[in-house]
């Protein structure tokens, strides 16, 4: 008898008796892969204590939610990406490139949970000598406190479910969740149903015996997480790695979170001893910019979550010697660098057309939010146009299809930032300059267009 298979999605997970070449659900081309379903496990998380037992509905007021503690990781920018520490029987999903940084916080985290919480850390992809190694390296003046850190080179979930019996442990760490199996499933490990299975089996435990699990995943070439959408939907936090190996920040980012804000980050900077807080982002991203007035260069602040973060923007506009002139972007989306110069162009005459236009947020931030749109045209403008821009002032605004400054949002709390970090005067655009509450010592100039901004510097 001819065993069943069927086709699921690796992207959302739908499954289909048959092979699709675009998936029904989410419109996916060729993500349709073949695997055999699943017997009924005898092992695994069954035999969990606490797992099995049955969660019988009641009525929500007498929900208890009076124990939901969080415990601290002693690292602040990783408890703060967390929304205040850890949370018992959570499941979070750390991913990022390879090189960036995930096994190394993860090590960090485990040395200071140390003699408050009983860790596991599980590796597929690492030999428990080289844990030690590593561990040696990072957490030399902890190691001595790590008698409560275990660690196992394991892929096998059943060999792991059993040490988690025997150990108990509050935090378990498992790297990575693409390398793990059920030896019941036919398919190799990183399949969409090896990865369905394993998820499900470590949400469980977590789920029925409290303990906080966190899953390394690996990052496909586009930068998602490898593997079936529907991971992401399954765990309860997913954290992102981001930034350069060439460069020393790193930029810790939640874009799901169940118990905390989304969107909130966490700067880094690697050095030779692991991943080091930065306590004030802004003055370091800002530590190599000139004192003197620089061309084509701007300041812009940036909400992230509930930091205000000052960035540089830089722009070099040059003569192309190519049919078609570059429009490159770092840190700043492509399609809405087009929609600037096409802004300049109609409402400045600044000729575009036969230059090569690039752009830059130094330092490896993102600029994703519309206000940073006025900084960026600032410096366009400024290495167009050939001239130096004043040291001390910021940029702050939305531009629009029309040449118009539109408000943006917790303009001071970005304010209050910048006045901080020493600078003298900002550009805000009118309908924010009424709304204004709070006096600043530095001086708001309030403009209606992107025209009257440039005069006011050319």
């Amino acid at each position: 008898m001819k065993q069943k298979t069927v086709f699921v999605c690796r992207e959302c997970g739908y499954e289909s008796s048959k092979w699709l070449g675009r998936c029904s659900a989410c419109g996916a081309w060729n993500t349709m892969e073949e695997f055999t379903p699943a017997r009924e496990s005898k092992q695994g998380f069954s035999k969990l204590e606490g797992a099995a037992v049955p969660d019988l509905p009641i009525p929500i007021r007498e929900v208890n939610c009076d124990d939901v503690a969080r415990r601290l990781t002693g690292i602040r920018e990783f408890d703060r990406v967390l929304g205040g520490g850890i949370v018992s029987g959570s499941l979070i999903l750390l991913g990022g490139d390879p090189g960036i940084g995930k096994s190394t916080i993860l090590l960090q985290v485990c040395a200071h949970l140390a003699g408050s919480a009983k860790v596991l850390y599980v590796s597929g992809e690492e030999s428990k000598h080289q844990l030690k190694l590593r561990a040696s390296r990072l957490c030399r003046k902890k190691e001595t406190g790590m008698d409560s850190v275990y660690v196992m080179s394991e892929v096998n979930m059943e060999a792991v479910f059993s040490a988690v019996t025997k150990l108990s442990p509050d935090v378990l760490i498992v790297d990575s969740v693409q390398t793990m199996l059920n030896p019941e499933l036919d398919s190799a490990p990183g399949s969409v149903s090896q990865i369905r299975d394993v998820t499900m089996s470590l949400m469980r435990l977590a789920k029925g015996t409290g303990t906080t699990v966190f899953l390394v995943g690996h990052v496909t070439k586009d930068g998602a997480i490898a593997g079936p959408k529907l991971l992401e939907h399954m765990v309860d936090t997913v954290l992102y790695f981001e930034g350069d190996e060439s460069r020393a920040y790193r930029i810790l980012r939640a874009v799901k979170n169940r118990f905390g804000s989304t969107n909130e980050i966490g700067v880094f900077e690697m050095t030779t001893g692991g991943l080091a807080e930065v306590d004030n982002p802004s003055a370091a991203l800002l530590a190599e910019r000139g004192e003197g007035e620089i061309t084509g260069s701007a300041v812009l602040c940036l909400m992230e979550g509930s930091r205000p973060l000052l960035a540089e923007a830089q722009a070099l506009v040059a003569r192309s010697f190519l049919g078609t002139p570059r429009r490159t972007a770092s840190g700043f989306d492509t399609n809405r660098l087009s929609m600037l110069l096409a802004v300049l162009e109609k409402k400045l005459n600044l000729n575009f057309s036969t230059q090569d236009v690039y752009v830059n947020i130094v330092g490896g931030i993102r600029a994703i939010e519309p206000c940073a749109d006025l900084g960026i045209c600032m410096a366009l403008a400024s290495s167009f146009l050939n001239f130096a821009m004043p040291h001390g002032i910021l940029f702050l605004g939305e531009v629009g299809l029309s040449g118009e400054l539109r408000s943006i949002s917790n303009l001071e709390r970005r304010l209050s930032e910048a006045e901080k970090m020493g600078f003298t005067s900002c550009v805000i655009p009118e309908f924010n300059q009424k709304k204004l509450s709070q006096n600043f010592s530095m001086e708001l100039f309030a403009a209606g267009t992107l025209s009257e901004v440039i005069r006011l510097f050319h």
